[in-house]
């Protein structure tokens, strides 16, 4: 399977980039943070990538500041900039720990103000607010589960735009309902939709793997294809209490799905990416 299509055969379509940040967010760390250029060209033909888009690739995330030209032992390869570990730490957190707020834990608040002359920034920090999984309470004014308070200061931070925020600690005191003001701040039905999808996609993938778990270079397509099928979800879906959620959430029977994937699959992926990567 290539790792341009789900396991249902649907075009999922990631790009070289996203594959390669993946492969050094899955083994590279665990090699001081360096990939050769061989092995990433091998890992990357495992996954239907040709060597010529490789290369063009690791030279775009080169010139973004993404990853470092780093030669060792006489043998060329590229390793993670500090920024790239930074951003892959906060992404183990969100794509691996599947954080369940409750309303009890209340709610982290944003509140934002750009001068009409900086549009840039303002596109930038509305941007990075909806990639972090806040909803849109009113202009100027996003809000998501508490427990985001620090990735929210963090991310801002890095990226240059605390200067225009305040961010509170905030409970919900009254008076409406505040499922049905859930439902105006989030997309529901659209986050639901792609929940249904992930399942629909790998829910096969699942049943295979109760009477077989494959291994080498099977494992590792299967293992990087839904990862990437997954990651985005989690910052989609913030994590909001499921009190104020419809019953029967499709996030959770995906998260699950997640899981017992993801314990399947790592560890015959992580074998078969240490054979190619320390030859």
């Amino acid at each position: 399977m290539s790792a341009a299509a789900r396991v249902d055969g649907q075009p999922a379509g990631p790009r070289p980039r996203q594959l390669i940040i993946t492969i050094y967010g899955l083994y590279a760390r665990d090699e001081q943070d360096w990939l050769s250029i061989a092995s990433l060209v091998r890992l990357m033909g495992d996954l239907g990538v040709e060597g010529q888009a490789v290369r063009s690739s690791v030279s775009r995330l080169k010139r973004r500041g993404l990853l470092r030209s780093m030669p060792r032992a006489g043998a060329a390869g590229y390793a993670l900039s500090a920024t790239s570990l930074e951003v892959l730490r906060e992404g183990d957190a969100r794509i691996f720990g599947q954080h369940r707020a409750t309303v009890k834990d209340g709610w982290a608040l944003v509140v934002f103000s750009v001068p009409e002359t900086e549009r840039d920034r303002r596109h930038e920090l509305r941007t990075r607010l909806s990639r972090l999984g806040f909803g849109t309470v009113a202009p100027g004014v996003w809000l998501a589960p508490g427990h985001l308070a620090g990735e929210a200061t963090e991310v801002l931070a890095r990226r240059g735009l605390s200067g225009y925020v305040d961010i509170f600690q905030a409970d919900h005191l009254g008076y409406s309902d505040l499922a049905a003001k859930v439902r105006q701040w989030w997309d529901l039905d659209a986050l639901a939709t792609e929940y249904q999808q992930f399942i629909h996609g790998y829910r096969p993938l699942a049943r295979r793997l109760a009477r077989q778990v494959p291994t080498g270079q099977q494992a590792f397509r299967e293992y990087v294809s839904m990862l990437i099928a997954w990651q985005r979800l989690p910052y989609l879906d913030p994590g909001l209490p499921l009190e104020l959620l419809p019953t029967q959430w499709a996030g959770v029977t995906a998260g699950d799905l997640f899981t017992e994937l993801n314990e399947q699959l790592q560890a015959p992926a992580m074998r078969h990416a240490g054979s190619v990567i320390r030859g």
